[in-house]
């Protein structure tokens, strides 16, 4: 059969390199002119190993996934220790102990430290619905006001009560001294970054690469099937409205030594413009360099030809997501696939894992002569 993939980030290069060599015929077409989506990495001409949409560490529990990375890439062990400035004081992310202790000039113990939270957060609050409740509920008015409320409202462009709670519940509260940023099994960076993950799975005689090249609709007709890992909106011209995401903007700074002493640093205060920044030698601790990148990180709201990043899932978002989905399930031979192509916020591991299920199921389909997944997952 005669593929075609459109987006050559993991979901689309895990999906062609399943089908090319299980026989099939791939064209991937990747509008950027390059290759990896946004965890692509390369040389800075300082010799810095930089991410240049935005730093990506791998972090799982699903050993397959990891095993599978690993096969394409040697990884090197990495933790994210993140740090906060607020009012020009320097904190440990996320919240632990220490965090804990410095902030309220304290040298609690645990059980003292989850007893004080314990006080000063709002249990009145039995079932948080939104970030704001849900902070209060947590850590409580000054940590919350300190570390989150700022930062969130420059991140997601609105006020903290108006996102959900599920957004907060993915960031740990540790009542010891633990300031590793995953919880997560198996955590790392590959030795010579992304970039050679991605020419490896897409190194076969059955895939051609097209970069620079938007997929037209019109060339529909020359393939058996199509997987789409784009947005869902793009693939129906926005017919029915633009999904909402936020964007980010980089300004990058090229500096002599080590310019903040740490990888990631949160700037949470709100008259602070910036969400971050990040120094990117820090993320290749096993290589030497004199020289330092950094990138000053912003957030905005998402417009058509802006890189999408984070999908605003409200209830308005949803109910137009639902539309288009009803769209997608009367295309004929086209799947949606990856993080834009189901309008949700995925993490590298899962974005595998999905890919590989997808190419499985697909593969299966075609020997049983079943028809293909338009939603190999449920994007609601």
């Amino acid at each position: 059969m005669n593929f075609a993939v459109i987006g050559a980030g993991f979901s689309g290069s895990v999906i062609a390199n399943f089908l090319a060599k299980n026989g099939h015929y791939v064209e991937v077409f990747e509008s950027r002119q390059h290759i990896g989506g946004n965890c692509y990495t390369e040389r800075h001409p300082s010799g810095v190993l930089i991410h240049k949409y935005g730093p990506h560490i791998f972090h799982t529990n699903n050993k397959q996934v990891w095993d599978f990375v690993n096969g394409l890439s040697e990884f090197k062990p990495f933790i994210n220790r993140v740090k906060v400035n607020f009012n020009n004081e320097i904190f440990s992310l996320p919240i632990n102990l220490h965090t804990i202790n410095q902030f309220y000039k304290s040298s609690f113990n645990p059980l003292q430290a989850e007893r004080f939270i314990s006080e000063i957060s709002d249990q009145r609050i039995l079932n948080p619905t939104s970030f704001e409740e849900q902070a209060l509920k947590y850590v409580g008015k000054d940590l919350y006001e300190a570390f989150f409320k700022g930062y969130t409202q420059k991140q997601w462009g609105v006020s903290p009560k108006d996102l959900p709670a599920s957004i907060l519940k993915r960031l740990p509260l540790r009542f010891n001294y633990d300031d590793n940023y995953f919880n997560h099994k198996f955590q790392g960076i590959p030795i010579n970054g992304y970039t050679p993950i991605f020419e490896k799975l897409l190194d076969h005689p059955k895939i051609k690469i097209k970069l620079s090249k938007c997929f037209d609709r019109s060339m529909s007709e020359k393939f058996d099937h199509i997987f789409h890992s784009g947005s869902i909106d793009s693939w129906f011209e926005y017919s029915l409205g633009v999904l909402p995401y936020r964007t980010l903007d980089f300004e990058m700074e090229l500096h002599k030594g080590d310019f903040q002493g740490c990888a990631v640093m949160n700037y949470s205060s709100e008259d602070i413009p910036y969400t971050r920044i990040t120094e990117h030698k820090h993320f290749a601790p096993w290589e030497i360099n004199e020289n330092t990148v950094i990138f000053k990180e912003f957030s905005r709201e998402f417009k058509v030809g802006d890189i999408p990043y984070y999908p605003i899932r409200l209830l308005k978002e949803k109910r137009l997501l639902k539309e288009y989905i009803k769209l997608s399930k009367k295309e004929r031979n086209v799947s949606f696939v990856g993080r834009l192509g189901t309008y949700r916020y995925l993490d590298m591991d899962k974005t595998i894992e999905e890919a590989i299920e997808a190419s499985l199921r697909t593969i299966s389909a075609i020997n049983a002569k079943e028809k293909i997944p338009v939603f190999f997952v449920n994007p609601l």
